[in-house]
């Protein structure tokens, strides 16, 4: 049975597509996820999770729109390719924290709509008792 993907594979996988460069397809993709999450998921794995899928987006798009390198020394080169993939995670967690927020505006409606205070919506989590064995 396939593995289900973590929180943090799903991260990684992101990351991943944030720096990348050359061809993409969902079987490279696949592929490289074997070194970084320690397995291939396949495509439709990966296309359920919203946060890869929109990564995939955004990367294929920026990958259409790449211009040619300019030839500068190396150093500078390391460093506009570091700046190049801040810019584009930067721009992938201001789209995820949008979506974020968008959904709290919809569980808040319907908190409210439910009629649930934000005195219900703010009590801590009941406390577990670990010495419990039923």
């Amino acid at each position: 049975m396939a593995r289900h993907l973590s929180d943090s594979d799903i991260e990684r996988i992101v990351q991943a597509l944030d720096g990348w460069d050359g061809a993409l397809t969902w079987e490279l993709l696949s592929a490289a996820c074997l070194p970084v999450i320690g397995t291939a998921p396949a495509r439709q794995t990966l296309y359920r999770f919203v946060r890869i899928r929109e990564a995939f987006k955004a990367t294929k798009k920026r990958l259409e729109t790449v211009t040619p390198e300019m030839k500068t020394r190396p150093s500078i080169r390391v460093a506009l390719e570091r700046i190049n993939r801040l810019t584009i995670e930067n721009q992938r967690l201001n789209r995820e924290n949008s979506r974020l927020l968008e959904q709290f505006v919809v569980w808040q409606y319907n908190a409210h709509t439910q009629g649930l205070s934000e005195g219900d919506l703010n009590r801590a989590l009941p406390m577990v008792d670990r010495g419990n064995t039923e």
